[in-house]
């Protein structure tokens, strides 16, 4: 039986983290922002985030964020969230559920501790600005 169930492989889908100018907060914070840079448009878009690890020696997780969207086209990008920097310490995963043409797709996407810094930025596809991909 397990034989005959298909998972189908998530490509050109992924979450980036871009830190943005914030006049609320009168600093640099980060985005997380799901990319879609595949030809087919993302339907029924389900986006669960969480934090967890080790701080200090303590077990700490944050609550879990959920973020709907119905449709996402074709080669762009949705923001997703700020990304509080006290997390940064913390693993960030993404959950990431959606439909092309009527059959489900979901991957997991971890953020490790502290792999959020300018130092791992790379160009982004589709922002054409420096962030952090987990893929």
């Amino acid at each position: 039986m397990k034989k005959d169930i298909i998972i189908p492989v998530v490509e050109n889908v992924f979450i980036a983290a871009v830190q943005e100018w914030s006049d609320d907060f009168m600093e640099k914070v980060w985005y997380a922002y799901l990319v879609n840079d595949s030809d087919f448009n993302l339907e029924g878009v389900m986006v669960v985030s969480k934090a967890f690890g080790t701080i200090d020696g303590e077990m700490k997780k944050t609550s879990l964020l959920r973020h709907a969207f119905v449709e996402i086209p074709a080669v762009s990008v949705v923001k997703i969230e700020m990304i509080e920097k006290n997390v940064l310490t913390l693993n960030n995963e993404f959950m990431v559920t959606y439909f092309i043409d009527g059959t489900l797709y979901d991957k997991k996407f971890i953020f490790k501790a502290n792999s959020i810094n300018e130092s791992e930025m790379e160009e982004v596809p589709i922002l054409f600005v420096d962030g952090v991909i987990v893929r």
